[in-house]
């Protein structure tokens, strides 16, 4: 034992330790700083504002997104959200179409309220891309029930799928969806 403590004096370990002590004060004031960052891009985002860091990260990318959306402008959104359908893990990319989902819906309800066949294709359109979305976002993550809840809705709200030939329709080749078209 008097071997090992030879070779440690006084002097050695006091410089090891102001070393550590200066690289620990280095990392507080590193994790203070990236904090306030944290602090100040949750702020820029809540106001919809751009935030002045991580302005490329998915996050910043996300609430720009949701802040569009929000504020009724859904065509940005849906831009911003479907550039973002291809990134991250897959709860995020849930969050993304679950998002899309409801601006379609959304965009719906705003729509509807008239008998003009083109409102009624225009609503009928929306709530199946909403449908789609939904569905996309419960393949990714089935734990979201307000996703479930809002699929719901969309089919309780979606017309009928007509059965081929009978009804409305004035194409007998829906009758033969599955004989080829064409020439052999």
């Amino acid at each position: 034992m008097a071997f090992g403590l030879r070779f440690i004096s006084v002097k050695k370990l006091t410089i090891v330790l102001i070393v550590l002590a200066m690289a620990a004060a280095s990392g507080i004031a590193y994790e203070l700083n990236r904090i306030r960052q944290i602090n100040a891009f949750n702020t820029a985002v809540s106001t919809g504002k751009n935030p002045q860091t991580d302005k490329q990260s998915f996050e910043a990318r996300y609430s720009t997104a949701y802040w569009l959306a929000k504020n009724e402008r859904f065509k940005e959104a849906t831009l911003l959200f479907s550039q973002l359908g291809q990134k991250g893990t897959n709860s995020q990319r849930a969050a993304v179409h679950h998002n899309i989902g409801n601006m379609f819906f959304l965009k719906s309800l705003q729509v509807s309220g008239g008998n003009d066949s083109k409102i009624r294709d225009e609503v009928e359109y929306l709530l199946t891309q909403a449908h789609g979305s939904y569905k996309q976002s419960l393949k990714l993550d089935n734990s979201n029930w307000g996703t479930r809840r809002n699929l719901d809705r969309v089919i309780s709200l979606l017309p009928e799928t007509p059965t081929p030939g009978v009804g409305e329709s004035d194409s007998p080749g829906l009758i033969m969806g599955n004989i080829p078209v064409g020439l052999p």
